[in-house]
């Protein structure tokens, strides 16, 4: 999976760029806006999937060096979303969902657990990295 063309960014994108293409993009296919409509609750995935990355400098300079298939066969689901809550950008933007996936923290400063509360949600219909 191509996480620049996901969000729709150029490869050039900066942190700013990214933050705003995902958000844009998570409001629209977010599970609370679309409740039952699988193809957007997959949408939602793998841009969320290819936020997680490309906000986070290491992981993006890995990604960029090795590419997408390189990429996936050095970090796990687990890996990929350690220390991102994507909550906190929703709520920057003034968006509260109630519950849903978008209602966690984990593996931050802030307390949370490291788990990956994604593993259960990802592994829904399939969900191997990479193969959407």
């Amino acid at each position: 999976m191509d996480y620049y063309k996901v969000l729709g960014v150029d490869r050039k994108a900066d942190a700013g760029q990214i933050k705003k293409a995902y958000r844009k993009l998570a409001l629209k296919y977010h599970p609370d806006r679309n409740k039952g409509d699988k193809e957007a609750e997959e949408t939602f995935k793998k841009i969320s999937e290819a936020y997680a990355v490309l906000s986070d400098k290491e992981k993006r300079q890995q990604y960029d060096t090795f590419g997408a298939e390189g990429f996936q066969q050095r970090y796990s689901q687990e890996d990929i979303f350690r220390n991102v809550d994507l909550g906190d950008i929703l709520k920057e933007f003034g968006i509260n969902f109630g519950g849903g996936a978008t209602s966690f923290t984990f593996g931050s400063s802030r307390g949370g657990t490291g788990a990956n509360p994604f593993g259960a949600f990802f592994q829904q219909g399939g969900g191997q990295p990479g193969g959407g």
